[in-house]
């Protein structure tokens, strides 16, 4: 039995208590000198090429724009490849996938992939711009001192609603409103982690038992989970169909909540009283790459604070490098979904990362809630 590492919780407090959870902490004026300068010798560290870097990362996580910029100023062309949840990503690689030069997992998915020798040691600290990274996204519990991995955005998991399509949306307040609700026009995330973890909550299981393995717990969540009849399970897609009105609820990440707003202002994002994940990407290099030099120059470009500023502002999440604050759009800014209100900055807990056996009983519900539809 393997319950939630406590270095999880010390690393979500921390944040809280350090302010990262507002842009004007992780994206604040940085202490370094204006030029980067890298801890390597003069001449190291690749910074342009040819050929490709191959990117596997999630569906429309990132400005395509952005893409032609990095080309443009390194001669290197992006291949992009996408993926719609961490099991996915980790299924793909296990398969003998060899191809891709950076990928995305999140926080619990890296520790993962560490742990079965699936991620390369490049020592992103030690790059020229490893110097951006927000101290308090420094010594994380899934990579201590950025041996791994570059941080890219974070966020939390909750519930978006459109105040106009679903009246109600006031009174959906916490995961158990949303699953017993019998709302109409509900979609919801295919995501095994966030959708059991949320039943747990809901049933009365506290953050820090969210990797149990009593089964009872999870009998429980499954019978909760067997009323819950969204009109649509799909990680793609779902951010146009509420902004559009196809769709009037969502489980929903909440930068994708963001975007939403900024085409539908009647979409609200909702934190449910039990409880919800906090979590974080980043940029890894698989063991295997192809294209090694390329995807340190990537993941250095990217660490930029413009350039990072501007995958804010494309995806609607805050990001782990500091200097962006300024650069970042007003309207993500003073989102009350992005910057997480006081009163609700002790909702959040970790992502939970079980071990095996829990990790079957998540798939077990999952599996069954899926069958059920």
């Amino acid at each position: 039995m393997k319950i939630m590492n406590k270095r999880k919780g010390t690393y979500v407090a921390a944040l809280i208590a350090a302010g990262a959870l507002l842009l004007t902490a992780c994206g604040g004026e940085t202490t370094a000198t204006d030029e980067p300068t890298s801890t390597a010798p003069a001449g190291e560290f690749p910074t342009s090429g040819s050929g490709v870097v191959n990117l596997y990362n999630w569906t429309d996580y990132i400005d395509p724009a952005l893409l032609e910029k990095f080309t443009a100023e390194t001669g290197i062309e992006v291949i992009l490849d996408v993926f719609d949840s961490n099991e996915t990503l980790l299924a793909k690689l296990q398969s003998g996938a060899t191809g891709y030069d950076v990928i995305m997992p999140s926080d619990y998915m890296v520790e993962q992939m560490i742990g079965l020798g699936m991620l390369q040691e490049v020592d992103v600290a030690s790059f020229p711009n490893g110097k951006y990274i927000a101290p308090e996204f420094m010594d994380v519990y899934f990579d201590s001192g950025r041996k791994y991995t570059a941080p890219y955005m974070y966020g939390t998991t909750g519930i978006a609603c459109n105040t106009k399509l679903e009246p109600d949306c006031e009174n959906i307040k916490s995961w158990k409103d949303l699953f017993t609700g019998n709302y109409k026009n509900v979609n919801a995330l295919k995501d095994q982690v966030e959708i059991v973890s949320a039943a747990l909550r809901a049933t009365g299981v506290p953050a820090a038992d969210l990797c149990t393995t009593d089964t009872a717990k999870y009998i429980a969540a499954e019978e909760l989970l067997a009323g819950f009849k969204p009109a649509v399970i799909d990680n793609d897609g779902g951010n146009e169909r509420m902004i559009t009105g196809q769709a009037s609820i969502r489980t929903s990440w909440n930068g994708d909540t963001h975007r939403m707003k900024m085409e539908n202002p009647d979409i609200i994002f909702i934190y449910p009283s039990e409880g919800l994940n906090f979590w974080s990407d980043h940029m890894a290099i698989p063991v295997g790459a192809p294209n090694l030099d390329n995807a340190k120059i990537f993941m250095n470009w990217m660490m930029d604070p413009a350039n990072m500023a501007a995958a804010s502002n494309f995806s609607g999440y805050n990001n782990a490098i500091t200097g962006t604050a300024e650069l970042m759009a007003d309207e993500l800014k003073n989102d009350p979904g992005v910057i997480v209100p006081e009163e609700f900055k002790s909702l959040l807990s970790p992502i939970p990362n079980c071990g095996e056996e829990a990790r079957e009983l998540y798939t077990q519900v999952f599996t069954t809630w899926l069958d059920s539809q």
